[in-house]
């Protein structure tokens, strides 16, 4: 296994065409302060002075690689309400190209988290699996979008979106488009054909077991991504940061150290850099380093957060 310093040189994303489907959501935040505990249950009050809303899941997923100065288009499914509005609003504003099916049986994906003390106290997701018919219109809007992308990036959160992802992944196939999966759940097969997935090691163990040692993983991680004829598979590890597992044996880039804020959305951050490097025609190396770089600086921040072009190449 090589070590290698996760030093990358500026690169103009610009040219990067970045196609995203998958489980789009907004994330709400209360922040407040706590000052005693309720006397109905022993549990904090908090007593709410402002909130905050941002892209979630898939569409914080653009959001990244939007602001990295990717060209962005995003495909999800969301419900006739107001959150779902949100999610429009807040991605046009950041310049996205948004085709969201809306399902009005639907109630939009939300996840909110209550804050106290710059801590996360609770988080209350609210959600439901989409249709078959609305289903079909994201396909047909995946379909007229692929022919002008560079990459593709199927964000799986297990929330019914990515139903048809075994024609998603044919069809890119058929064009030659690459495929970028953050994969969710124990059933890799529906990944298989992909060109990279991105597990983390809580994920990757949930479908290949623990392993004793670095041997073993090797072992494991490479048996996998050949049996779903997968040319990359980057394992995120946290604190000891990445590995990429390919035919040509495996690239390990060591974790800068940082101090860790919040997790929340870090790999989405991971995604969306590694797909803006490919889709501006940058080698795959060079693209883990400078995701690993994206993730150590994206836990610093509070909450879904995106990185900038300054703070990654600075």
């Amino acid at each position: 296994m090589v070590e290698r310093v996760d030093t990358v040189e500026p690169v103009d994303l610009s040219p990067a065409r970045v196609l995203v489907v998958g489980d789009v959501m907004l994330d709400r935040y209360w922040f407040g302060d706590v000052e005693r505990i309720s006397p109905e249950a022993p549990v904090p009050v908090v007593r709410v002075s402002r909130s905050d809303e941002r892209l979630g899941g898939a569409a914080n997923v653009a959001f990244n690689a939007a602001t990295l100065g990717a060209r962005v288009a995003l495909v999800g499914v969301v419900g006739a309400d107001e959150p779902g509005d949100r999610i429009e609003t807040l991605a046009r504003a950041h310049g996205i190209d948004v085709q969201l099916a809306r399902d009005p049986e639907l109630p939009t994906t939300i996840k909110l988290r209550v804050i106290g003390r710059q801590q996360q106290l609770l988080r209350i997701d609210f959600e439901r699996r989409p249709d078959a018919q609305v289903l079909a219109r994201k396909l047909d809007a995946v379909r007229t979008l692929a022919g002008a992308a560079d990459v593709l990036v199927l964000s799986d959160y297990g929330k019914g979106a990515l139903a048809q992802i075994e024609a998603i992944i044919a069809l890119a196939r058929e064009r030659a488009l690459p495929v970028i999966v953050d994969p969710k759940g124990d059933d890799y097969q529906r990944y298989a054909g992909a060109t990279v997935l991105t597990p983390n090691r809580a994920e990757l163990r949930e479908v290949v077991g623990s392993w004793r040692d670095e041997a073993d993983l090797t072992e494991r991680a490479q048996q996998l991504r050949r049996s779903l004829d997968v040319r990359y598979l980057l394992l995120t590890r946290s604190e000891e940061g990445m590995t990429l597992f390919a035919d040509d044996g495996e690239l390990h880039v060591p974790a800068q150290a940082r101090e860790v804020f919040d997790v929340s959305g870090a790999g989405d951050t991971v995604v969306a850099v590694l797909a803006a490097m490919l889709g501006a025609g940058q080698p795959v190396a060079d693209a883990v380093r400078l995701a690993n770089r994206a993730g150590g600086i994206v836990v610093g921040k509070l909450g879904t957060a995106a990185v900038t072009p300054q703070e990654l190449f600075e």
